[in-house]
């Protein structure tokens, strides 16, 4: 079974930045899509970023332009670049891949 442990998360300013990045390991047999998801109190999950096996990658509009997914495959992980951050970007942030998800962390934007 694949396990997703994602790191990065924290406390940033409006307008900071921070880098996820969700490890894989496990018996990982193929390359797969990856995607970040996120979610707030009171909202449900939603869709940041994702990126498929071939590299190409989609974003939730609210985060277009400022946000970047990318993957190191031979490193297994996926990263999630987060520019210019806002206040309605806090929530806990979660890896996916192939119905796997990672236990989440923690993003707060606030000055």
């Amino acid at each position: 079974q694949v396990q997703l442990v994602e790191s990065g998360g924290g406390l940033v300013q409006p307008g900071g930045s921070l880098r996820l990045s969700c490890a894989a390991s496990g018996r990982i047999f193929s390359i797969a899509a990856m995607a970040w998801y996120r979610q707030a109190p009171g909202k449900e999950r939603e869709l940041v970023a994702i990126i498929t096996s071939g590299g190409s990658t989609n974003y939730a509009d609210s985060v277009k332009g400022r946000f970047t997914i990318s993957r190191d495959n031979a490193k297994n992980t996926v990263y999630l670049q987060m520019n210019s951050l806002k206040p309605e970007d806090t929530a806990v942030y979660y890896c996916w891949r192939s119905s796997i998800w990672g236990q989440g962390t923690q993003v707060t934007v606030s000055s």
